[in-house]
């Protein structure tokens, strides 16, 4: 027994040995972190094997640049290039732990966007066990600290080093052809990183992203005028005619559009204690005159919030990696909602409580025209008044009024809510709904915040109709993204109140309100497959403003010959007939996972073509930045500098625009303010 851990020590003791033992723990290691931090959705041997495998290629070439170096430099080298990708895996265990996702290029370059999604939260995304990413580095450095292990300064021969490098290229491409062959196009459309991680490994797809986003940014350049006749062909013979019942009854109202922050379909209705958690919204949503959609998903990926956005005002998708908005709502050209309304007559506000530069609004807004950004900078601002990432709601609201009464109208306007807004901090003072009891601490506050919007709501829309705007404006409410990630499965079977839950119904869990609401509206609930990209298209066709000639891939979602499938932005899907989660298919109907008979197979395939096509298409006109090539009839391109949000330039304009044009809220009040008829119940201003 002695001989034998002579021997294994002796072997430790050489650079060889001693490269082996790094490589070893860096592979168990990492294979352990994929079964318990991801969620791969690994099925059959082949993917069994290979998730098993795929960390060694990338050791083998990582770890193996230290061999090419001699002495105590080698062995250091080893330490901290392990220790390197130790720092990324454990920042992706806690990105993915809340975002079902992996970091990319676009993600780490917009810093911003991990910075303010992890950054105030990181001692509750953080598990104990997050720090297994570094237990590898940290046996290393205490087996040359008790010198269990001493340094081999014998040189390693270059040859020897060399093949250990050429081998790792050999089983990454023998790695890939097995991938391939399980899922036939593996690196030219798959839409989810999940795929990429699952068959090649974390490292290999920090590498294919680095590569999409080197290819990406040739795109624009390698663009021309012919590409996007393409997308108008294919957009053309997909769009759906409006529904004569609607076209035009919302002519020349208002529109205003309220963000509902990280808020999912299921709160509607929903009790906590027998208690409703958004009765306001409720009432809003069984409104007689409220059109309400209860199979609107959301479609977002990295950009969550600004993805959104991106869609409601573009019928454009986000990005799979990133945020378009961020990376492209500069130097891209658009023709967005603010433009288009701007040009038939309509003032255009944004109302946001955080700073202007997040998701790059300050700029991208310019691009989408809107005359005025009343981001943080309009507001009062006290310690007391914010929460998490902004103002909170209920004062965020009342304090929009003081610019909202004094926008000349119809006026389009966007109102982001900020409060329930992931981690789902509220204090007592503003909240004494009982939170959930999942046992999950991320989860369980979550209906608190949404209780509080729902107030905020309430009072909103009591200013609204006391101050008579609601009776000539179309009100519209989304919710822009889910607020609790799959991650949270367990705590999501309680809140379905089921004991178990699968792809089935994770999907289901993806849906997000969508409410349109106007005097006289024929309301009701639709039962119609739409998704945030259907937004502007339903939108301009109740303004009777046709989109025969817009780049727009969403349908209206009221038109009655329409095309229900949905895209999810990693080319899974649903529409009435099935669901499509990765490689699992179920009937819509009633959620039982089917094995699709031929017949079933080849709507599939077709269903699942529209998908890829249709989302590869609007990748392309973002990152080629095709309507730059395009200019619809009847619209003007905008020229971003006609504007300017920052504070006196904005106060000026508005004071300008409210002397010359006397159809505002507070003129029509005979130049009276309104705000005296804001009531709001937040204690901060008591």
């Amino acid at each position: 027994m002695s001989n034998h851990k002579s021997r294994i020590r002796n072997f430790l003791n050489t650079k060889f040995g001693f490269f082996l033992l790094v490589l070893f723990l860096f592979w168990m290691k990492t294979y352990y972190i994929y079964r318990t931090d991801f969620t791969l959705g690994v099925k059959g041997s082949v993917q069994q094997f290979l998730l098993f495998v795929n960390p060694l290629p990338a050791g083998l070439l990582l770890l193996g640049i230290a061999l090419y170096f001699r002495g105590r430099l080698s062995y250091w080298l080893m330490i901290l290039i392990d220790a390197l990708d130790s720092i990324w895996i454990f920042a992706n265990i806690l990105y993915y732990r809340e975002f079902s996702d992996f970091l990319s290029m676009s993600i780490i370059k917009g810093s911003g966007d991990v910075q303010n999604n992890l950054g105030k939260s990181l001692a509750q995304i953080i598990h104990p066990t997050d720090f297994i990413a570094f237990l590898d580095v940290i046996i290393l450095i205490l087996l040359f600290v008790f010198r269990i292990v001493k340094i081999d300064h014998r040189p390693f021969k270059i040859r020897n080093a060399f093949v250990i490098s050429a081998l790792s290229f050999i089983l990454m491409f023998a790695e890939f052809g097995m991938a391939n062959a399980n899922r036939s196009g593996l690196l030219t459309r798959t839409f989810d990183n999940n795929y990429i991680v699952k068959y090649l490994g974390l490292n290999e797809y920090a590498a294919f992203d680095a590569y999409q986003t080197q290819k990406e940014s040739a795109t624009r350049s390698e663009a021309k005028p012919k590409d996007i006749q393409n997308v108008l062909k294919y957009i053309n013979a997909n769009r759906s005619k409006p529904n004569i019942q609607y076209y035009g009854k919302a002519k020349g109202k208002n529109v205003f559009i309220i963000h509902l922050e990280s808020f999912q379909q299921f709160l509607i209705d929903y009790k906590v204690d027998g208690k409703e958690v958004t009765p306001n919204l409720n009432r809003f949503y069984h409104n007689q005159h409220t059109i309400s959609f209860d199979n609107f998903y959301h479609q977002v990926a990295q950009g969550k919030t600004s993805d959104a956005e991106m869609m409601l005002e573009n019928s454009l998708f986000g990005l799979q990696q990133g945020s378009a908005m961020e990376t492209y709502g500069t130097q891209n050209t658009y023709q967005a909602a603010p433009a288009m309304l701007d040009q038939h007559g309509y003032t255009t506000a944004a109302f946001h409580g955080d700073v202007p530069s997040f998701w790059n609004r300050d700029n991208t807004y310019k691009s989408w025209g809107y005359q005025y950004f009343f981001d943080s900078n309009y507001y009062k601002i006290k310690p007391s008044y914010n929460v998490g990432y902004g103002l909170k709601d209920k004062i965020f609201l009342r304090d929009t009024a003081q610019y909202l009464q004094r926008l000349p109208q119809p006026f389009y306007a966007k109102f982001i809510t900020l409060t329930n807004h992931y981690p789902y901090e509220i204090g007592k003072e503003d909240s004494n709904f009982p939170a959930t009891k999942t046992g999950d601490n991320t989860v369980d506050p979550y209906v608190k915040t949404a209780n509080y919007l729902d107030q905020a709501f309430g009072e909103f829309m009591n200013y609204l109709n006391k101050s008579g705007l609601s009776k000539n404006s179309m009100i519209v409410l989304y919710g822009d993204h889910y607020g609790i990630s799959n991650n949270h499965r367990p705590a999501i079977a309680q809140l379905l109140h089921k004991k178990n839950i699968d792809s089935y119904d994770l999907a289901q869990f993806q849906k997000v309100p969508f409410m349109i609401h106007y005097n006289h509206a024929k309301g009701g609930i639709n039962h119609t497959y739409g998704g945030e990209i259907d937004v502007l298209p339903t939108i301009m066709h109740l303004l009777g403003m046709k989109d025969n000639n817009t780049v727009q891939f969403g349908n209206d979602l009221l038109s009655k010959h329409r095309n229900q499938i949905v895209p999810f932005r990693n080319g899974d899907f649903v529409s009435p007939e099935y669901i499509v989660m990765g490689s699992n298919v179920y009937l819509t109907k009633n959620g039982k996972q089917i094995t699709p008979n031929a017949q079933q197979k080849k709507q599939i395939d077709s269903m699942q073509s529209h998908v890829y096509k249709e989302l590869s298409m609007s990748d392309h006109v973002i990152l080629g930045d095709l309507l730059r090539f395009y200019t619809p009839k009847g619209f003007k391109k905008v020229n971003k500098k006609d504007y300017n949000y920052k504070y006196n330039y904005g106060m000026a304009s508005l004071n300008k625009l409210d002397q010359e044009n006397h159809s505002s809220l507070e003129a029509k009040n005979h130049n009276r303010s309104t705000l005296g008829l804001y009531k709001t119940n937040a204690p901060e201003l008591k």
